[in-house]
């Protein structure tokens, strides 16, 4: 594992070169199960969480990877250790402050380099269809017209989700966001996206929410969706992960 770079560009249209992993979040939701270990290291279907997603990202032709940490972090430093020796690791150490998902980008933006980056959340699962999810969003990425561009799935199909959606998809691909808390979007964020570091100036300093830099880029007209073709798990809880892996042993 090294703390060292170096970028080179990533061309327009393919799979960014660079992810960004987060898995600092302390598990309240997934207590007791975090009370010992990090919510990453929680095994669904037989691996850890992280482990799910660093497949992917393998799979996908990810070259390097910002993991950010915070909550018991020296386990996970220690687990992601030579593990996957097909990528190159770079802890982004957030020890002294918990700074959530925006204030982790902003903490990690000397990192990410100058061309977009793939953000990914380490405590959800996906399953590909027909085509490779990171690759999907990849081919849809226009650098010229996104700031940003999200995975989404319908709520109908959002495994173990008990929110109210979260975007409402334009027939154009842009995306807008769920206002009011009684009404339902149809579509849930899944914790995978495209993020362009242009985005990321003019920020506050602590912990922030990404959605941040989501209401700028929807004010721009420069955030959109991509509907995900496979399967999406949101393993939150303990109870989750049976009902996860059921799905799962049953295809």
């Amino acid at each position: 594992m090294t703390r060292q770079l170096s970028l080179r560009p990533v061309p327009g249209g393919r799979v960014p070169r660079t992810a960004m992993v987060m898995a600092a979040g302390l598990g309240k939701r997934m207590r007791p199960l975090t009370a010992t270990r990090p919510k990453p290291l929680v095994s669904v279907a037989g691996k850890p969480l992280i482990d799910h997603v660093f497949d992917r990202l393998i799979a996908a032709g990810i070259e390097r990877a910002v993991v950010n940490v915070h909550y018991l972090a020296d386990q996970l430093e220690a687990h992601l250790r030579d593990r996957f020796p097909q990528v190159e690791i770079i802890i982004s150490d957030e020890r002294e402050q918990l700074l959530e998902t925006g204030g982790g980008l902003v903490k990690a933006r000397s990192l990410l380099g100058d061309d977009p980056v793939l953000v990914v959340n380490s405590d959800n699962l996906w399953i590909d269809g027909p085509v490779d999810a990171i690759r999907l969003l990849s081919s849809r990425w226009d650098d010229a017209a996104m700031d940003a561009l999200l995975l989404m799935v319908p709520l109908a199909r959002a495994h173990n989700h008990n929110g109210h959606g979260d975007f409402h998809l334009g027939p154009d691909g842009r995306i807008t966001a769920r206002r009011a808390r009684n009404r339902v979007a149809p579509f849930s964020y899944t914790g995978l996206q495209i993020l362009h570091p242009r985005l990321i100036v003019d920020a506050p300093e602590g912990p922030f929410s990404t959605n941040l830099f989501w209401d700028r880029a929807i004010a721009a007209g420069r955030a959109f969706g991509q509907v995900h073709q496979g399967l999406w798990f949101d393993v939150g809880t303990p109870r989750a992960i049976p009902q996860t892996e059921l799905i799962l042993a049953d295809g």
